[in-house]
């Protein structure tokens, strides 16, 4: 078997669409841009992200979209606004973006840690 040879790709965000850099993101992080391409091997490579306080919504977003998270006990249901998060951690809303476009994978997490976000 051949050793992985993993490149850095940088992205600038600025003035783009959230969805969109995301998606285009997570096929770098999946390495599905490889002709060696193979879902069962996480051949993906380096992902760096910076000026991600300029990235756009479309339609009403960031006003309505809202996260959850379950502590597991009766109502112990959170929920945030993608607003307050975005003001709070930008970086945050994109890395949520990228974790639900890539599969539920055993290796997703290792994939998630290439993403670098500046």
């Amino acid at each position: 078997m051949q050793k992985i040879k993993r490149k850095i790709h940088r992205i600038d965000a600025s003035e783009k669409i959230v969805g969109r850099l995301a998606s285009d993101i997570s096929i770098i992080l999946r390495g599905k841009n490889k002709p060696e391409f193979e879902r069962h091997i996480d051949c993906g490579d380096i992902v760096e992200v910076f000026n991600v306080k300029d990235i756009v919504f479309s339609g009403k977003k960031l006003e309505q979209k809202e996260y959850f998270r379950y502590s597991g006990y009766q109502g112990g249901l959170k929920r945030i606004s993608m607003k307050k998060l975005f003001l709070d951690k930008p970086d945050e809303v994109l890395k949520r973006a990228v974790r639900d476009m890539l599969p539920p994978v055993k290796f997703r997490n290792n994939m998630l840690k290439r993403l670098i976000i500046r």
